[in-house]
């Protein structure tokens, strides 16, 4: 065996091994000239998008600048009938009363008396602060407490504890 077998590049004699280099090269070429067409044409997608991006973006900035427009005439349309509507009833409203008042309904005295006992208030009315109205008091002193409980403190609850023993049954 001769090193010459081991080492491909090496066996032949010099012209088989430049037309093997030559291969190998224009192979290499092949490769680097698809990936640069490869990336040529997603270089053209990517630009592509891009330019849709933009038109999306116009479009979108156009359409807004309508539709605000739209809306600040709507504005002022809206402005105008409800000072129009205004005015006029401004102006209808001696008309509406003095209709009120020549079709009035007048109920005589002998229909519903309102001097009668019914009429009289049965208890007074609570005018307290609501906090007020939803505490009561402690059980055993006059401090306020929240609903739900009885006693404002320790010392209040001790304190009706030994007043329940007064009678000794404890």
């Amino acid at each position: 065996m001769s090193i010459t077998s081991i080492l491909p590049r090496l066996s032949g004699n010099g012209a088989h091994r430049i037309h093997d280099e030559n291969g190998r090269l224009k192979a290499a070429v092949r490769k680097l000239t698809r990936w640069q067409e490869q990336a040529n044409d997603y270089f053209a997608r990517l630009v592509a998008d891009r330019d849709d991006v933009y038109a999306c973006w116009q479009d979108e900035r156009d359409g807004r600048l309508v539709a605000e427009s739209a809306a600040s005439q709507m504005r002022s349309e809206r402005d105008e009938w409800r000072d129009e509507a205004l005015a006029l009833r401004a102006e209808l409203a001696p008309y509406k009363a003095a209709e009120a008042n020549a079709n009035r309904v007048d109920v005589p005295p002998m229909v519903r008396p309102v001097d009668g006992p019914e009429d009289e208030a049965t208890a007074p009315i609570d005018v307290r602060p609501l906090w007020e109205a939803l505490t009561a008091p402690c059980a055993e002193c006059p401090t306020p407490v929240p609903a739900g409980t009885t006693y404002c403190s320790a010392r209040c609850r001790n304190a009706a504890d030994s007043h329940d023993d007064l009678d000794g049954d404890l």
